[in-house]
């Protein structure tokens, strides 16, 4: 009985989502709205039922049709966005000096910055004096450990030059298929190939460059809208994926994490506020940034999906920062799988600088800090934005290390909560990395940028 009662309920406030939409409730409003609906539902499946019950398993499972749904969708859209977004970005290109500064502009900014969060996580894991041996381990988190280290078992044979070597393409089709852990980076040097090839056509062959251009103006109409589609379902998944944590969350294994979990959004916050600084640096004003960014953050916390954010990141770039086209598609195809500063920064820094002490490796020695920042900065080359990011970021830089990957899987009960911060910084930095660019190339308009109240309304509407 209690089943079909909260299924019902859930199936309501999917109606109710649905015809906030009808009435034009603005996206913003309807994510948050979606946030708090699930947040409210799980917690009263978990104090009425448990979170370990059967009943409460098989709620979850139904509702997850919803949630998982639409993770799978927005999975699907990955990688023909992320390709046809950055050929496309090289038909905007006027030239191979305007594409050479460009790249150089938004890769240094990505990877400084994520090395700069590997600081930040560093100093936070110091200040907080976190120590993985006071975190316990239950069945969940036995059962995480496991499939971690199974994971790690496919990559602990490769030094690192390997994995290097791993991001090229040898099979662009299994790539496409996103077979491996580093497809992700391997479309993004296939679209990159492809647009270098379409500049070198369009100068010699004028004719076929065109029909080229247009062709890839047309797909990337076609993919947007099939984006477009996938995001109109963002609040009911929300609203399915928020129940499922609240729901199923040990509230013990939330209390036991509880400091690394406040640790880890003092460590994000920061690294925000070094976005805000680095814009003030470059004569841009951070608060007028973070409100025209409100909207694509907004969305990005409650997806968790810097891959589903991609879209509106672009958009939000060109229409509510006044980025050009090019640095903005640039910028947010090379955010999704290189320089991550919460997946692949701060994240598998804190958890290296957690276990540091256990395994000899001394955190007041500069040296040691140095080691740590760049191997996190080369391993954060190939993180997917997709769920599971983080954890492969940590894997790599683990191995790298060699260090014992346990504490990896002792994340799972406050993995949902922290994924959320740290997509959301994913996704503002290699908006900065775009703002940063034009601003180099004289490109950004600066009227656009300073204006307020921006309404995202070019190519799709929410």
């Amino acid at each position: 009985m209690a089943t079909v009662i909260f299924l019902a309920i859930f199936i309501a406030l999917l109606y109710l989502l649905y015809r906030l939409q009808a009435n034009h409730v603005s996206y913003t409003k309807r994510t948050f709205i979606a946030l708090g609906l699930g947040i409210v539902l799980g917690g009263v499946i978990q104090l009425i039922l448990g979170a370990e019950s059967g009943t409460t398993e098989t709620i979850v499972d139904w509702i997850n049709i919803v949630g998982n749904g639409y993770v799978r969708f927005l999975q699907l859209v990955v990688v023909p966005l992320i390709l046809v977004s950055l050929i496309r970005a090289f038909t905007q290109v006027k030239g191979s000096a305007n594409l050479g500064r460009i790249s150089v502009n938004v890769l240094t900014f990505l990877i400084v910055t994520v090395m700069i969060a590997s600081a930040i996580g560093i100093l936070t894991t110091i200040l907080f004096n976190l120590d993985g041996a006071e975190f316990t381990q239950g069945a969940a988190e036995m059962e995480r450990i496991a499939e971690v280290q199974e994971s790690q078992a496919e990559i602990a044979d490769l030094t690192l030059p390997e994995q290097i070597v791993s991001f090229i393409p040898a099979n662009i089709f299994e790539d496409f298929a996103n077979s491996r852990p580093t497809s992700i980076i391997a479309v993004v040097i296939f679209a990159a190939l492809t647009g270098i090839a379409y500049l070198g056509v369009s100068r010699k062959q004028p004719e076929q460059g065109e029909t080229f251009e247009r062709f890839i103006e047309t797909l990337h109409a076609i993919v947007m809208r099939i984006v477009t589609l996938v995001l109109r379902m963002a609040p009911f998944g929300i609203l399915a994926l928020m129940t499922d944590m609240v729901a199923t969350s040990s509230i013990n294994a939330l209390i036991n994490m509880g400091t690394f979990l406040v640790a880890s959004y003092v460590a994000i916050i920061a690294m925000f506020l070094v976005h805000g600084l680095i814009l003030a640096l470059f004569g841009l004003n951070p608060i007028t940034y973070f409100k025209n960014a409100r909207e694509v953050l907004t969305f990005t916390f409650t997806s968790r999906s810097s891959a589903g954010a991609l879209p509106m990141n672009i958009q939000t770039q060109r229409e509510a920062m006044g980025v050009d086209d090019a640095n903005a598609n640039f910028s947010s195809a090379f955010g999704l799988s290189i320089g991550q500063n919460g997946c692949a920064g701060i994240y598998p820094t804190m958890l290296v600088a957690i276990i540091a002490p256990a395994v000899g490796m001394d955190l007041s020695n500069p040296w040691t800090w140095l080691t740590i920042i760049v191997t996190v900065a080369i391993s954060s080359f190939g993180v997917a934005g997709v769920g599971g990011g983080a954890t492969f970021a940590a894997l790599i830089v683990f191995g790298t290390l060699g260090l014992p990957v346990e504490i990896i899987g002792l994340m799972i009960s406050i993995e949902p909560v922290i994924d959320m911060g740290r997509t959301a910084l994913n996704v503002n930095d290699s908006i900065v990395a775009g703002v940063i660019s034009a601003k180099r190339e004289g490109t950004l308009d600066k009227e656009v940028y300073d204006s307020p109240d921006h309404k995202l309304t070019s190519e799709y509407s929410l």
